[in-house]
């Protein structure tokens, strides 16, 4: 689920940090540019790991900070090609089921990919897995679930503008469209031993 990526870049250490040690100031604005962010075709970077090296830096005129390039590695979330995680139903729609990891929840497991004979309860707002004639089992909002990853998506996200009544898209039902994810995983619970966590207790 996690990774190590080496990454070089040019980071900008401002003057108020150069009372502090060199490579907390650099750890701490490598941080602050990448923690939480998505980095294209790596995945999602959750902190600094470690300081391979960094050169002695150099000030641009006019600019009272240093700049300095630096090679680091970065803890990546970014599970493989059918890697089995845990997380939770966060939302249950007639096209499939969103998934919620606490740190990351644009995974999506679509109707298709759900285990043969389910079918989606509008008043119950849960998907419904008929098993055999004697059993039904249910996909509820909240419950831990068991999936595999099957897919990863990056997606090239324009900047965005001011809010206005202008420029939010809207469906057909007037409702605000959910905006692209930068990053996003398409899962499948149709195998033994996924689904709810509490079947196979």
């Amino acid at each position: 689920m996690f990774q190590l990526s080496l990454i070089s870049d040019l980071i900008r250490i401002p003057p108020h940090l150069f009372n502090l040690p060199r490579e907390i100031a650099i750890k701490q604005e490598l941080n602050v540019k990448h923690s939480n962010k998505i980095i294209p075709k790596l995945g999602l970077a959750i902190s600094v790991y470690d300081i391979i090296e960094y050169d002695s830096g150099l000030f641009k005129p006019g600019d009272g900070a240093m700049y300095i390039q630096v090679t680091c590695r970065l803890l990546i979330f970014k599970p493989f090609i059918g890697e089995i995680i845990t997380g939770w139903i966060e939302k249950c729609t007639i096209d499939g089921i969103k998934i919620n990891i606490g740190f990351f929840n644009d995974i999506f497991i679509p109707k298709a990919l759900l285990f043969e004979n389910s079918s989606f309860s509008i008043d119950e707002n849960a998907w419904i897995w008929k098993m055999d004639d004697d059993t039904t089992l249910y996909l509820d909002v909240n419950e831990k679930i068991y999936f595999r990853i099957e897919e990863e998506i990056f997606t090239n996200v324009k900047p965005k503008g001011p809010l206005n009544n202008d420029n939010i898209k809207k469906d057909d039902d007037g409702q605000q469209k959910e905006q692209t994810p930068p990053y996003a995983l398409i899962a499948s619970c149709q195998t033994d031993g996924m689904g709810c966590c509490s079947w196979w207790e």
